[in-house]
Parts: C-alpha cells; sequence; structure tokens
C-alpha cells in the first residue's frame, strides 16, 4: 500500500521462495506474432482479464506520464485521492475533487476504476483517529456510505477492507479491531448494501505465500465468510515483491486456493525490487494460469511515481522508457490461450435480419442498452440499464447495418480503439456508426472490428468498444 506520509516497510522475505517460474509449473510461451497485442491492458484482454496501474492525480498534468497511462493501462486505481482522509477529511463533509478527477480522467478514455479503498488503519483522518468503540463503528458505517453513494454503479471494484491482518494470522490490533471482531464482516454488509453491483475486495500483503501465516488467516476469513453468505467477491494481493527471491513457489496455489472458495483475485499494487524479469513475468503466468484471476495492476506507472522509487520496482524507466520486465510481462500476456469463441445464443440461427425496434440484451446483466434519461443530445454515451420497455432503449437495425433509436439517432462509436465509447449522434451513413450483429450473440463494429463491450453489470455501467475475446460481457441479444 503506498502512501506520501510514510516510508517503505521492509517486506517479510518469505521462506521458500523462488524466482525461477520453473517453480510456478508454467512455461513460457511466445506469442503468435499475428495475434500480439501492442499495449499491456490490450493484451490482458485477450485472455478476459485487465492490465492497470495506480494513477497520482497531481501528476496527470506531466504528458510522458498521462500518455504511457493512457495508453498501456485498461484499470486505474487511485494511488490516495479515494483512501479516508482524501474523501472525508472533516466528519460528514465529503471531498471527492481529487477522486473525481482520476475517475474523470479514466473513463474518458474508456477505461475502468477500482475504488481503493474504504476502511484502512491507516490514513485515516484525524477526526476518526481520536474515536473509538461505537462511535468509532459508526463512523466506519457512515464513510462506506457516504462514499459508495457517490460513486454508486460507477467502479468496477471496492477495496473494501485494507491490511487486516498481522503476519501470523492473527487480527491486527487497530483502532477498528477495537470496535469488535465483526467490524470487517459489518464493513462488507454496509458496503453490499450500499452498491449491489460492485465487486467487494479484501486487499492485503504479504498474502502470496500459501504456507505462510498471515496467508492462512485471510483464507479462513474468507472461508468463513462465504459460508455464511457474508458478502465478498474477490481478494487483492498486493503483490509487493523484495530482493532477488520474492515470488514464492507456491504462489499459484494460492491463487487457486482462494478462488476455489469462490471468489475471484486480482493482484493489487505489484512492484518487484530492480524489476526482475523473472519475477514480473511468473506472477503475470500464475495469475494466467488460474482462470478466476480477472487482473494486475501494477502501483505506478514509472520508477520515479513509484513509492520504491529508489528500487526501480516498475516497468518503464524514469524517462517513460520499456524496461526489459515490460516485454517479458506483455509476451506472457500475448501467450495466453485467449478463449474459445462463444457459441450461438440458445434458439439463435444465423445474424438477425433487419427489422422493428428491439431491446439489445446483455447477456451477462440481463439488462438492456439504455440511452440515459431519455436523451436525444449528441454524444451521450449509452449505458446498461433494467429493461423498461421505453422508447430510449428501442433500437432498429436497419438494412444498411446501422442500430438507430428514437428514428434519427445511430449507435455511435466515437473512435476505433479499444476503450471508444459508444454513444448515439445524428445518422450519417459513416463505417463508425455500421455493426454487424453476429450469431455468437456479439455486435462488431464495421469500422474498428471491435465488439460492444461492458465491464460490469449494473446500472450505469457504460458501453465501450474492446477487442473481442468470447466472454459473456460482450454478448446481447436482440430481442
Amino acid at each position: 500500500m503506498a502512501t506520501r506520509s510514510r516510508s517503505l516497510r521492509v517486506r517479510t522475505l518469505i521462506a521458500g521462495s523462488v524466482a525461477a517460474l520453473g517453480a510456478l509449473g508454467a512455461v513460457m510461451v511466445m506469442p503468435n506474432a499475428d495475434a500480439a497485442a501492442s499495449t499491456l491492458g490490450a493484451a490482458a484482454a485477450q485472455s478476459g482479464r485487465y492490465f492497470g496501474t495506480a494513477i497520482a492525480a497531481g501528476r496527470l498534468g506531466n504528458s510522458t506520464y498521462s500518455t504511457i497511462a493512457a495508453r498501456e493501462f485498461n484499470m486505474i486505481t487511485a494511488e490516495n485521492e479515494m483512501k479516508p482522509d482524501a474523501t472525508q477529511p472533516q466528519r460528514g463533509q465529503f471531498n471527492f475533487s481529487s477522486g473525481d478527477q482520476i475517475y474523470n480522467w479514466a473513463t474518458q478514455r474508456g477505461l475502468q476504476v477500482r475504488g481503493h479503498t474504504l476502511a484502512w488503519h491507516a490514513q485515516q483522518p484525524g477526526w476518526m483517529q481520536s474515536l473509538s468503540g461505537s462511535s468509532l463503528r459508526q463512523a466506519m458505517i457512515d464513510h462506506i456510505n457516504g462514499v459508495m453513494a457517490h460513486y454508486k454503479g460507477k467502479l468496477a471494484a471496492w477495496d473494501v477492507v485494507n491490511e487486516a491482518f498481522n503476519e501470523d494470522g492473527s487480527r491486527r490490533s487497530s483502532n477498528l479491531q477495537g470496535t469488535g471482531n465483526d467490524w470487517i464482516e459489518v464493513a462488507f454488509r454496509t458496503a453490499r448494501a450500499a452498491d449491489p453491483s460492485v465487486k467487494l475486495c479484501y486487499n492485503d500483503y504479504n498474502i502470496e505465500n500459501w504456507s505462510y501465516g498471515k496467508t492462512q488467516g485471510v483464507y479462513r476469513m474468507i472461508q468463513d465468510f462465504k459460508s455464511r453468505g457474508v458478502p465478498i467477491d474477490c481478494v487483492g494481493l498486493q503483490t509487493h515483491f523484495t530482493g532477488g527471491s520474492s515470488l514464492p513457489g507456491n504462489f499459484q496455489t494460492t491463487l487457486s486456493s482462494f478462488a476455489a472458495l469462490g471468489v475471484d483475485v486480482a493482484l493489487t499494487e505489484v512492484d518487484v525490487t530492480n524489476s526482475s524479469t523473472s519475477q514480473y513475468a511468473g506472477l503475470t503466468q500464475a495469475c494466467l494460469n488460474v482462470p478466476r484471476c480477472i487482473g494486475i495492476t501494477v502501483w505506478g506507472v514509472r520508477d520515479s511515481d513509484s513509492w520504491r522509487s529508489s528500487e526501480n520496482p516498475l516497468l518503464f524507466d524514469g524517462n517513460g522508457n520499456k524496461k526489459a520486465a515490460y516485454t517479458s510481462v506483455l509476451n506472457a500476456l500475448n501467450g495466453a490461450t485467449p478463449n474459445p469463441s462463444s457459441p450461438a445464443p440458445s434458439g439463435s440461427s444465423g445474424s438477425p435480419s433487419p427489422g422493428g425496434a428491439q431491446r439489445i440484451v446483455g447477456a451477462q446483466s440481463g439488462r438492456c442498452i439504455d440511452v440515459p434519461s431519455a436523451s436525444q443530445t449528441n454524444g451521450t454515451r449509452v449505458q446498461l440499464y433494467d429493461c423498461n420497455g421505453q422508447t430510449n432503449q428501442q433500437w432498429t437495425l436497419t438494412s444498411s447495418k446501422q442500430l438507430t433509436v428514437y428514428g434519427s439517432r445511430c449507435l455511435d462509436a466515437a473512435g476505433s480503439g479499444n476503450g471508444s465509447a459508444v454513444q448515439i449522434y445524428s445518422c450519417n451513413g459513416q463505417a463508425n456508426q455500421q455493426w454487424n450483429v453476429n450469431s455468437n450473440g456479439t455486435i462488431t463494429g464495421v469500422q474498428s472490428g471491435r465488439c460492444l463491450d461492458v465491464w460490469g453489470t449494473g446500472n450505469g455501467q457504460q458501453v465501450q468498444i474492446y477487442d473481442c475475446n468470447g466472454q459473456a460481457n460482450q454478448r446481447f441479444s436482440l430481442s
């Protein structure tokens, strides 16, 4: 967990760790040159994953920084701007200006955003640090409700609780723990009620080695939560690796074991001392080998942006140049086996014929492609929303491959690259307004060849175009 205000923690070097990729039981496969993607985000998307980075609002004005971030990554985490001290500096007075700056920068570029973090013993505002007992418990609940209400339906995931365990697997003795041992459960139940659509994650460091006490402590908590119906969707392994032997030989076992409990896993704050090529390739391959490992986030863009800058731990050097570790990660991502093309939806045979107004329903979400507030304004970005039969959800497939709404507005791609927004615009006959409605449930842009794509399933999730990967979030039916 990087912060602006505290020094680097000494990470425990875990006995039995090895740097060799072979210890993971995986073989690196070089990509097919014809299929290889040229950026980390696009390469990860080929197997239905993301590759993200942490962003600091104060650095977005640096063109090298922002150019790399926008080009290479498809998931963004706010480095400090969504933490408790930033979002509620005074009790009951929320401030989302910096968090919104990052959110807006990301979504304007078609990038998804993870929320980080809601309940944590560190980086609490002074007023919260002075509380204890039931007053602090209520303050935690109010904070979760206030922040999640602001970002409801907008984020891919939230790190609800962060770093609540000691190295031996016991609970950290923090002011939050002092409110009662059920505080983590209360945080997750509060978060689920505040936003039913977002993924809820527990996030921690030094939980990469399966035999380590802290890993087992977190595992037992997740196991307990799943058995009792406490809402939790994912576990974030920070993956701050130090020294020459921090990649455990059982790292993939750890990921698989958490996933077997019925949660997704993600590598959330990756950085590696001296950007070890073998460790970066190994952690990437381990994620790719576990179907429920949904993505990787590196904690910063360039070495000079890192909280561990003296260790040169990231994929780009201080001048923004790609390092050898970058190539090792990109090759691993491109070498992943793509998910097979999905079969045609039940009852379908061939592509739909042009005809009357129909709903466009997401296979994953069951929600309709919708024009917000029934707007007819050019440039209004379309979203998912509960199907309601209204005219702003009624689309007509024309003989010229347009999908029209209100009779005069066309479904329109604002660009041809990954993450380009999908909006409505006055029909003009151009290729960015022409769509192939395919028998396998995908809808592809004639201009781009990319699929209509949504990250999440909740109301308000925005629609974009992205490289086709066969996942359910890219399949729709006209009905």
